[in-house]
């Protein structure tokens, strides 16, 4: 039942964030939409739970940002922040097969980065800050999917091929991370009030590798495929 409450104020999220029509809204809309079921989770220390929940809080994400910028690109060219750079920068990438996203120089050190401000986020203010910055990532990656199935001539296909395999282990990994520092916040006050022991933690670091190995995965996948994924986009144009 929660996880249904999770998905329909994800979506709800997204109907206020297009009637306000202010960009720096919109991820925050997005997170409150979806903190506070990771938080009870949390606190009740069911790590799987919340990572569920999360999951199923990207998935809505991706699905209604994609669909959003697919029937509206101009729109959300300016609703979602970065949305137009970046679909400037990957569409490019699809048409010429020239850009960081085949160029490992070029990308490795972007995504390190952003999983560094991520974990540091979520670690410095319980995972709040760090699902806003989440909801930014998804919501222009979603806009590149929708606004290349826009120009499409198979833009079903293009919905399903533009969420790039790595790209979808590592948001996969982000959300595990992020649930899995935030514990770390979440639960020691009330640990520490009770002085008793916390077991979560246990099958959080479990977790937390699994993600760091999807991080890796990520990367490898993006620079083995990236070209190949490129050339099959391009037939779809």
């Amino acid at each position: 039942m929660v996880s249904v409450v999770v998905i329909v104020l994800t979506v709800a999220s997204y109907a206020l964030g297009w009637l306000l029509g202010i960009p720096l809204l919109v991820p925050v809309l997005n997170t409150v939409a979806s903190y506070p079921f990771m938080v009870m989770a949390l606190r009740l220390g069911d790590v799987r739970v919340a990572i569920v929940r999360m999951l199923l809080w990207a998935l809505t994400m991706g699905v209604c940002a994609t669909l959003l910028s697919y029937a509206r690109p101009v729109e959300t060219d300016r609703l979602f922040l970065r949305g137009e750079a970046y679909r400037i920068e990957m569409h490019t990438w699809v048409m010429t097969g020239r850009g960081a996203e085949s160029s490992p120089s070029i990308f490795i050190p972007q995504q390190i980065e952003h999983a560094v401000l991520f974990s540091v986020l979520a670690l410095a203010t319980g995972g709040a800050l760090a699902m806003t910055m989440g909801a930014v990532l998804m919501n222009y990656m979603a806009h590149y999917v929708g606004t290349l199935a826009a120009i499409g001539r198979r833009p079903l296909l293009l919905m399903i091929l533009g969420w790039h395999p790595w790209a979808v282990i590592r948001i996969a990994s982000f959300v595990v991370i992020g649930v899995v520092l935030s514990q770390l916040v979440v639960r020691r006050a009330h640990h520490e009030r009770h002085n008793t022991a916390r077991p979560e933690l246990v099958e959080g670091r479990v977790y937390l590798l699994w993600a760091c190995v999807g991080l890796v995965a990520d990367i490898v996948m993006k620079a083995l495929l990236a070209p190949t994924w490129q050339r099959l986009l391009v037939r779809m144009l």
